[in-house]
């Protein structure tokens, strides 16, 4: 099907909101060349020549993910960074947006060092105030079990209004998921909110897992517990909801295309699916256009969004008044 005007139209200015994102990974790629150019770096080999992101497979993804955050050595470029990533949203008409922030790129797991490095995100947020933003401290996977536990001491320190959860990205065939048990540990006492990517390059049983041993309230992708019919009668009968992200999944390989994407199946099983972006510049995607082809290939339509974006405030980390204002907005903009 082609999807008509007035229907892309208004899924553009529906209002939005976004739980699974990375601050970094959500860089305009012209942002980084240049930032890179003002501190003298050569980061020539991750563009192509008309200025995307380069890479092939999810491995590659990882290492030109990790060169970008080169040029980002100070507070002060983060509070740029932040202002770039919300401007973005905000032109896709996102309201809410939860973007994972992990203290190994910001100030290498040194609770001084982290807590600049909030302040300055902080404010920038409060310099677009079209969206309201919020962070999930973030281990990095490949990084070890010792790294999460430092992550966890960093969330731990700066939870709050701001900082609302605790989760964990990067390469899932890296250890054990009850390995860093531990750092989720650290992160619940403090009263943090717990999600994990699981279930996006392993199978149902790192969904389980994650579950299992982290005891998270959300999954980043889960799309894989498809293949396993027993799992998703048990997610569709429990509270975790997955943070479902079918660009990167497709742009990475996870499905070929979009109608072989499992999102419809497991929303029509009953289970509990948002919609985000991840990294949206590296999958030449954002959140207007993540709906505007789901509603293209399942024949969607703004009423469906309206569902997923209720499903999206009720999985939010954040605070009563925080979702009782959004609520507020949604009511107005009559999505």
């Amino acid at each position: 099907m082609t999807l008509d005007a007035e229907t892309a139209e208004h899924l553009a200015a529906q209002p939005k909101i976004e739980l699974h994102h990375h601050i970094e990974g959500a860089a305009p790629p012209g942002f980084i060349r240049d930032l890179a150019a003002r501190k003298g770096l050569d980061l020539s080999n991750i563009f192509t020549p008309d200025g995307r992101y380069s890479y092939r497979g999810f491995l590659q993804f990882l290492d030109v993910y990790e060169a970008a955050t080169a040029p980002l050595t100070s507070p002060e470029d983060y509070a740029a960074l932040t202002r770039a990533v919300l401007d973005e949203a905000a032109r896709a008409n996102v309201i809410y947006l939860e973007t994972f922030i992990s203290p190994a790129f910001c100030g290498g797991g040194d609770v001084a060092a982290w807590n600049d490095y909030l302040a300055a995100l902080e404010e920038a947020a409060r310099s677009v105030p079209e969206v309201t933003l919020r962070g999930i401290v973030t281990a990095v996977r490949h990084f070890g079990p010792e790294a999460a536990q430092q992550a966890a001491t960093c969330a731990q320190a700066s939870a709050g209004d701001f900082i609302v959860g605790f989760g964990m990205g990067g390469d899932e065939n890296a250890g054990l998921f009850r390995d860093f048990a531990p750092a989720y540990d650290a992160a619940r006492e403090a009263g943090l909110h717990l999600t994990a990517h699981a279930g996006e390059w392993g199978g149902p049983d790192a969904v389980r897992d994650a579950i299992t041993h982290l005891k998270v309230a959300r999954i980043g992708h889960g799309v894989r517990a498809i293949e396993d019919p027993a799992l998703v009668r048990e997610l569709a009968a429990s509270d975790v909801v997955l943070e479902v992200c079918p660009g990167s999944n497709i742009a990475l390989g996870v499905y070929p295309d979009l109608a072989a994407h499992p999102i419809a199946r497991l929303r029509a099983a009953g289970v509990r699916v948002t919609v985000s972006t991840d990294d949206p510049p590296f999958f030449d995607t954002t959140m207007t256009r993540e709906h505007q082809r789901l509603a293209d290939t399942f024949g969607w339509g703004p009423a469906d969004f309206a569902a997923l974006t209720r499903t999206a405030l009720d999985a939010a980390f954040c605070d009563a008044p925080t979702k009782a204002a959004l609520e507020t907005q949604l009511e107005t903009k009559d999505v």
